[in-house]
């Protein structure tokens, strides 16, 4: 079995997407997923299975579809890519709680950053799948527009390595 981690799009953020974890944990027993477990509200979800990462996202979103009755965007990450993901932080030395990765499903284009909207002191680069963002007065105060992070999810780089340290606690069973 592989460890991996769900991170689900728009879960149980601002108003939208109720969730309870205790479902999200339910559906990944019933996948046949093992040992799942959850962080935060926000649906972050770290859990050992068999199969390949789209097979994994695929029997997630079809378990999630049917509970919300509308599709639920997944990214699925293994242990391995979770930690190139938070050794790759291009601001190591800022705080990770102002810091984020915008997980995609695919590569950014290289010219993605190029159409970034109402950038005020925000800076941000390119990861393999993901998108880097540093924002020095908050995410909360941004109006940070990226049209190629539109279908992300971000994670704060503090929320990252807790879910790298929950993946590493599964490889070692604990």
């Amino acid at each position: 079995m592989t460890s991996y981690v769900a991170l689900l799009r728009a879960v149980n953020v601002g108003g939208t997407g109720k969730l309870p974890m205790d479902e999200l944990r339910a559906m990944c027993a019933d996948a046949g997923f093992a040992d799942a477990r959850t962080y935060i509200a926000s649906g972050n979800v770290v859990f050992s299975a068999d199969g390949d990462e789209d097979a994994v996202r695929s029997v997630l979103e079809e378990r999630l579809a049917a509970y919300a009755g509308a599709p639920v965007g997944v990214l699925v990450r293994d242990a391995q890519q979770m930690r190139a993901v938070l050794e790759a932080n291009p601001f190591p030395d800022e705080p990770g709680n102002r810091t984020a990765a915008v997980f995609l499903a695919e590569p950014p284009a290289v010219d993605a950053l190029e159409e970034a909207r109402h950038v005020d002191d925000e800076r941000f680069e390119l990861g393999t799948r993901e998108i880097y963002v540093h924002y020095p007065s908050g995410m909360g105060r941004s109006r940070l527009r990226i049209p190629a992070a539109e279908r992300g999810t971000a994670r704060n780089l503090n929320t990252v390595a807790q879910l790298v340290a929950m993946l590493d606690e599964l490889d070692r069973g604990a």
